[in-house]
Order: structure tokens, then C-alpha cells, then sequence
């Protein structure tokens, strides 16, 4: 399965104990919707690897894994930092003008006052904020991804419509 089928659910943070558990970070709204994972693809020098899901362990702001074949602290360690995929048909269908942030990266962005002004490359997932990030007169600028900015997901033209705070632009190329 390649990448382009799959979203990036996470990432192995570090081993936890001697027999091949792992802490991993989910970057989703809701671990416990992961709790009964069959299976999961780990990239692996740029190949997406399946791997059985044994464990899965959910508890206040930290989430463990155990894998098929990783029994050893030896084989979890060369785990860590690898990121964690689902295919993308295992994603619950959203209402209509919902999104998946993951989604968004390749959409142009539409001003109300600018007009068109780059292409998402990158979601920032940040504690207290995401961020839409993207190219504009040389510079990266960050967009806060929220209800009064971004107004309008149009997926079958991936545009997103917005309406960017007055200076915002002015922040990065001033």
C-alpha cells in the first residue's frame, strides 16, 4: 500500500519497559476511537510495513502499543520515531463542509481581500493551534485553522476560502 492510500495517524515516541512496548502519539481528536486496531502500517525506510496491533493501551494523555514480532526492547528501539498509517478507507464519512486536516495539503488558498495566494505544503499540529502553512512571496506564512478564518473547504476544486486577520500577511513579508 502506498502513502498517497494512507493518512499518518502518529508517530512511536519511545519503548516503554523490556518486552516491546511502545509509546506512541496519535494526532487524532480521539484516541479511544483507535483502541481496537487490528493493524497498522509503520514507514520503514520509505516503505509502509503492516504490522498486527497485539496491545493497545489508553490512558490520560498517553497511549501504548505492542506490534507482532516486536518482543524485545532491541526491536522496539528501532521503532522510535517511525510514523504510524491507516489507509484512508478507514476514515469515518464527514458531513458536508467537514475535512481532515491531512486533506487540505495541496488545496489553494483564496482570500477575501488578497485573492489567491499559495498552496497549503503543510499542516503545523500544534497544542493550542493548527496551522495551514504555505509559500507567499518567498516566505512561509502560518494560517491559524479556525471557524472565522477558514470559511469555505471547496473539495472538488481543493480550494479553501478564507478570511485572513487584517496584517496577518504583512507579519511575514514586512
Amino acid at each position: 500500500m502506498s502513502k498517497e492510500e494512507c493518512y499518518e495517524l502518529g508517530y512511536i515516541a519511545k519503548t516503554i519497559g523490556l518486552k516491546g512496548e511502545v509509546a506512541v502519539v496519535l494526532d487524532v481528536d480521539d484516541v479511544e476511537d483507535y483502541e481496537d486496531l487490528d493493524s497498522i502500517l509503520i514507514e520503514i525506510d520509505g516503505e509502509l510495513v503492516p504490522y498486527k496491533v497485539e496491545k493497545v493501551n489508553i490512558r490520560t494523555n498517553k497511549t501504548s502499543m505492542r506490534f507482532g514480532g516486536i518482543d524485545i526492547i532491541e526491536k522496539a528501539e528501532k521503532l522510535r520515531g517511525k510514523k504510524l498509517y491507516l489507509p484512508l478507507d478507514t476514515l469515518e464519512s464527514l458531513e458536508e463542509g467537514a475535512y481532515y486536516l491531512h486533506e487540505l495539503v495541496g488545496y489553494q488558498v483564496d482570500d477575501a481581500n488578497h485573492g489567491l495566494i499559495g498552496t497549503v505544503n503543510i499542516i503545523y499540529n500544534l497544542p493550542g493551534q493548527d496551522l495551514l502553512a504555505l509559500m507567499y512571496k518567498g516566505v512561509e506564512v502560518m494560517i491559524p485553522i479556525n471557524e472565522a478564518i477558514i470559511l469555505e473547504v471547496i473539495h472538488e476544486s481543493k480550494l479553501i476560502k478564507t478570511n485572513l486577520p487584517e496584517g496577518l500577511l504583512e507579519i511575514y513579508t514586512n
